[in-house]
């Protein structure tokens, strides 16, 4: 349970750390842009690889694809009423598809340490470095928009903290949890961020970084990609 904490809260310190970043100081428009770029060609390899594909093989394809639908209609329906209440401002939709793909992501990282012992290298990584950019990217524009760094700090810690105690809940959960729970899992979080990305980070960064953001997304991917290999 120690080592589910400690490895919870190191994957889910990237977004405090990248809230931080992005708020600290202004951020020129098209190096916002990159970095969305860079984090959204991530997010599309953690769907494709650690969430999509491992679903399917644990859980079964029609599983693993309801929790895919229930992710998505979760992140449109909240999408909305956060839209509702900060206007233009695609920092919310951010941080709420940080957290929608943040906890399910979380809860597979401790169901994998419950049951073999050993964090998977590959999906830690993958999940802090996706973190940043959503984070970064999110507290630049809440910042732009006129919101007040403490509101901003205090929004990311709990988005931190929330992902940190999924870890702990997936590894408490393993000796019940069946391949078809882990299978709707990573569904979810891969149907919650498939819309995040083609509702508010794709055309995001592609409005602040132009023709470069497609390079730059291509190249998140096979970073991302590449740590999906590892361990």
């Amino acid at each position: 349970m120690t080592a589910a904490l400690a490895w919870g809260a190191l994957a889910a310190s990237s977004l405090l750390i990248g809230a931080v970043i992005g708020y600290v100081r202004p951020w020129p428009d098209v190096l916002v842009g990159v970095v969305l770029a860079f984090g959204a060609g991530a997010l599309i390899s953690a769907v494709s690889f650690d969430l999509a594909e491992e679903g399917a093989r644990v859980g079964g394809p029609g599983t693993m694809g309801l929790g895919l639908g229930l992710g998505a209609i979760t992140y449109f329906v909240a999408a909305h009423a956060v839209e509702r209440g900060g206007g233009d401002d695609a920092g919310p939709a951010l941080a709420l598809g940080a957290f929608l793909d943040g906890i399910p992501e979380q809860l597979v990282l401790g169901l994998g340490l419950a049951a073999g012992g050993e964090v998977g290298v590959g999906l830690l990584a993958a999940i802090f470095v996706s973190n940043l950019p959503e984070a970064i990217g999110s507290a630049s524009a809440m910042h732009a928009a006129g919101k007040r760094p403490g509101p901003i700090r205090r929004l990311w810690a709990l988005i931190a903290l929330g992902c940190t105690l999924a870890t702990v809940a997936g590894y408490a959960i393993a000796d019940v949890t069946g391949g078809n729970l882990q299978a709707a899992i990573d569904g979810f979080a891969a149907g919650a961020l498939i819309v995040m990305l083609v509702d508010s980070m794709i055309p995001e960064a592609t409005s602040m970084a132009g023709r470069a953001g497609g390079l730059v997304t291509v190249l998140g991917f096979a970073v991302a990609a590449a740590l999906s290999g590892i361990g």
